[in-house]
């Protein structure tokens, strides 16, 4: 059983038709590319606040707002 784990930050506003694309062409890409079974992939899609992760020291958001 394929297991594909997607993580998008919050702060783009993912439609839920956009979320359900992304779960139907992942979906898609790993029977086309591996063959797996449609029916047993299961795709997770985490949306991530910006102050939960960071680079360089520095929380996304902070960095953000550094750039406006």
């Amino acid at each position: 059983m394929p297991f594909v784990n997607i993580r998008i930050t919050k702060e783009g506003k993912v439609t839920k038709k956009q979320k359900l694309a992304l779960i139907e062409g992942t979906t898609n890409l790993l029977h086309d590319v591996l063959g797996k079974n449609k029916a047993s992939t299961v795709v997770i899609i985490d949306e991530v606040d910006t102050d939960n992760y960071g680079l360089g020291g520095d929380s996304i958001t902070n960095i953000r707002k550094k750039k406006k």
